[in-house]
């Protein structure tokens, strides 16, 4: 525990710079604190505390790590990955998703430097976390369904489906990143309708959650509506938080991990396609703009969603119908609970008709095709 006069500076510190957002604001509050080493004890056990009031407030630690990475720096996201390892021991039991986050943290330490270029830095910090706001709180379950489907059989089909996806995004022939990506997508219609199925024989054991997705910019309108019709093709609701920078997906746990790798896969190759097209236009003497891009990445999403939704439809026989209906109105019923207040908007900056054709043409080489009905 501290003393009463080390936590008597790091008050001071932070009734200086916390509140206010000037740099002078910063250089006083971290000049009290360089001044005084013995508080430094202090100063990271606050750390831990605005780490937990984030839990609080609905946050999670990959949300976290992402926020202080859209408005910080590097070495901002290696102090609140410190932060967040540091105060795991004293949290509450969490489920296998929030387990996962922290395993992805980074483990690299801040770099060492000055007292007093340190203490900004920390103080950086804190101003964000102080200011975050409350999310809708996701559901991460210590036991039960969540965790069934890592390190079973499950967890194999996901392990396939990761690795056709890995195929597809790394080769540099379209014909066979449309195979690739239709064989995951194969797999991710078994893998759904099997757990449809399981829940049908046994309708108490699961009901819906819900994960976050990140959505960085550039062109983040068109990869939200890439997110949404990936999740509407596997049975799951996406809600757009556009001023956090992320997606909250819901449905049936399963789905979740499908959604997340799919949407991934598909973003990482249309990435690699526009990149392509791009400099195809070049070579042609045409200059590319920000407009193409944006353009581009719209219609790949509109064209996915097409063929995603036909792919999906494709899978489904008349008996499943039921199963699957029932499922859908728990997402929707999970969905307006979580998110009672939503809104549409309009897609902005499509106005290149060559980065719309070229966008288009990229999901028809990323096709996912169909295959004869599940039995």
């Amino acid at each position: 525990m501290s003393s009463p006069s080390n936590a008597g500076t790091v008050d001071r510190a932070f009734r200086a710079a916390l509140y206010a957002d000037s740099d002078s604001a910063l250089d006083t509050g971290a000049s009290l604190l360089a001044a005084d080493p013995a508080g430094d004890a202090e100063l990271a056990r606050r750390g831990r505390e605005f780490v937990a009031s984030a839990w609080q407030r609905g946050w999670q630690p990959a949300d976290l790590v992402r926020i202080v990475r859209r408005e910080l720096d590097d070495v901002h996201v290696r102090l609140v990955s410190a932060l967040i390892r540091e105060q795991a021991p004293d949290d509450r039991p969490r489920g296998p998703r929030w387990t996962a986050q922290l395993d992805d943290l980074t483990t690299d330490a801040p770099a060492r430097t000055d007292r007093f270029t340190h203490a900004t830095t920390v103080l950086e910090l804190y101003r964000l976390l102080l200011r975050l706001p409350t999310l809708e709180p996701l559901e991460d379950r210590e036991h039960g369904p969540a965790t069934a489907h890592r390190g079973g059989p499950e967890s194999r089909m996901l392990a396939r489906i990761r690795a056709l996806l890995a195929k597809a995004e790394a080769t540099g022939f379209p014909e066979e990143a449309e195979a690739l990506t239709a064989k995951a997508q194969e797999l991710t219609a078994r893998y759904s309708i099997d757990e449809a199925l399981l829940a049908a024989r046994a309708p108490a054991a699961d009901i819906p959650g819900a994960c976050r997705i990140g959505v960085e910019a550039p062109y983040e309108q068109a990869k939200a509506v890439l997110l949404d019709v990936v999740a509407t093709a596997n049975h799951c609701r996406a809600v757009w938080n556009e001023p956090l920078g992320f997606s909250t997906v819901v449905g049936f746990e399963a789905d979740l991990e499908v959604v997340e790798l799919l949407h991934t896969s598909l973003l990482v190759q249309a990435t690699h396609a526009m990149t392509k097209a791009e400099a195809g236009q070049r070579a042609g003497g045409r200059k590319r703009t920000k407009t193409f891009r944006q353009s581009f990445f719209a219609a790949y999403a509109h064209r996915m969603g097409i063929r995603l939704a036909a792919a999906a439809e494709s899978q489904v026989s008349d008996d499943l119908l039921p199963v699957l209906a029932s499922r859908e109105v728990a997402v929707t019923a999970h969905t307006d609970r979580m998110f009672p207040r939503t809104t549409t908007t309009r897609m902005r900056g499509v106005s290149d008709a060559e980065g719309w054709t070229e966008g288009v043409e990229a999901a028809d080489r990323a096709q996912v095709a169909s295959r004869p009905r599940l039995p």
